[in-house]
């Protein structure tokens, strides 16, 4: 590593921040690249979204050490934020300290990743060359940079999973975007106008499908035309619903009861083995195809169907990934959501997270590919793990801990992710909890699957 020259850091979340932070401690020069317009972007688009993990588990060290000085004051480390609320005052306030404002560039979008004047297929000399970064402008303009690591912390948000079955989009998905939503609409809020008095077909056995399904009941309380179609591929809902009153984790149970009640009462349509294989759009609507030749018409679709890396920019570095969940080898069966959940995660650093490509990382949810049980607290001791070892101090990046509740702090909803996000009534009086509120999915299974 040529520590002259300095690191990229892909993306400005919370983990692309944190591992800025730990890079000034460490003595390194950290480069941003954000593809949005602000540090947080793809926060922004769940802002309306409470989470079910304390702050005491949303707050990097490093970057708590940053702020003080500038005169930030803590949230209390017990409440439960809103998305929105990580953003104002928590990201922002880090992304504007003249430390981290002079390193970030905005409407940078990396399109690449490469070694100076080498591709893949070259080995000589190939660690000690520095990597290239080629960054697309909001002008249009290209710009390479030459820096001597690469953290990617870009996440998984801009890539969901398709509609269709086997991995594929469904025939006609992409001519049909119009009528897809994102996948964790505000229901309530900012895109009201697109659901109230409007069928909408909600696809997905997830948590996020959950609680977008029961907010969508309580705008149909109001806009009593709204019609609630749901699609699950599975003949059953009950991983959605849980064990109810006798389930070990409260806030879980009280979610999964509510829906059924919400589907026994007939406010929801369910419809259950309906693995989709067509989506073809008409001026009455998009009619939804399952394999075996039901259908649905509906005006909006809602995509809860999880999300997964995109590795395109990096078709010149030589990976080492999980073939099922596109994690990095190590960490991959560490963390396949058929065997575990947020809470079995062991954690890692950058050892685990290390590719044959030297100096090369992908940390925060993006490094868990497809897997949806990430938590901030794990890519916040990642990010320290890994900037550790760019600083060469291998002791300190061995020694990786880190101290969760028993169960986890997993959320009742997933985008990818354990700790995103949650309906603010699941669990009743939580807010006031002195302690972490120890809600969580025991099964990575439930999270960012359509069934």
């Amino acid at each position: 590593m040529n520590d002259n020259l300095p690191v990229a850091i892909i993306g400005a979340g919370p983990i692309g921040l944190a591992a800025a932070a730990h890079l000034l401690e460490r003595g390194l020069e950290p480069t941003i690249f954000e593809a949005g317009p602000t540090a947080g972007a793809a926060m922004e688009q769940w802002r309306h979204i409470r989470l079910f993990s304390p702050w005491r588990f949303n707050l990097d060290a490093a970057a708590v050490r940053l702020l003080t000085p500038a005169g930030w004051e803590s949230p209390r480390l017990t409440a439960l934020p809103y998305g929105g609320e990580i953003i104002n005052h928590y990201l922002a306030p880090l992304a504007a300290t003249p430390e981290l404002a002079s390193r970030l560039h905005t409407n940078a979008r990396v399109l690449a990743v490469t070694r100076q004047g080498m591709d893949k297929t070259h080995v000589r000399h190939r660690d000690t060359t520095p990597f290239i970064v080629r960054v697309e402008q909001s002008t249009g303009e290209l710009r390479d940079y030459t820096v001597s690591a690469v953290i990617d912390a870009s996440g998984t948000w801009s890539t969901r999973n398709p509609l269709g079955t086997s991995g594929l989009p469904a025939i006609g998905e992409e001519q049909a975007a119009r009528r897809i939503s994102s996948p964790l609409p505000d229901v309530a809020g900012r895109d009201r106008a697109t659901f109230a008095g409007r069928r909408v077909l909600v696809v997905g056995a997830g948590h996020s499908a959950a609680n977008t399904l029961i907010s969508l009941s309580e705008l149909a309380k109001q806009e009593p035309d709204t019609r609630i179609l749901w699609a699950v591929r599975g003949d059953s809902p009950d991983k959605v619903y849980g064990g109810g009153d006798a389930d070990g984790l409260p806030a879980r149970g009280q979610l999964g009861s509510r829906l059924r009640r919400l589907v026994d009462a007939g406010r929801i349509e369910l419809h259950t083995g309906f693995g989709i294989s067509k989506l073809t759009d008409s001026e009455r609507g998009v009619t939804v195809t399952s394999g075996d030749a039901r259908t649905l018409v509906t005006d909006v679709v809602v995509p809860c169907t999880g999300f997964r890396p995109d590795l395109t920019m990096f078709s010149e570095l030589r990976l080492d990934l999980d073939p099922a969940v596109e994690a990095p080898a190590e960490l991959g069966p560490l963390i396949d959501p058929e065997f575990h959940s947020c809470g079995t995660v062991p954690p890692h650093g950058a050892k685990v997270l290390a590719h044959p490509e030297k100096d090369f990382y992908i940390v925060g949810m993006k490094s868990y590919g497809r897997a949806p049980t990430f938590l901030l607290a794990t890519g916040y001791e990642q990010v320290r793990s890994v900037t550790a070892a760019l600083a060469r101090d291998y002791a300190a990046a061995d020694a990786v801990h880190l101290e969760l509740p028993e169960t986890g702090v997993c959320s009742v909803d997933a985008v990818s992710s354990c700790e995103v996000p949650g309906l603010v009534e699941a669990a009743e009086g939580c807010c006031a909890t002195p302690e972490p509120v120890l809600i969580g999915i025991p099964t990575g299974l439930t999270h960012g699957r359509s069934g």
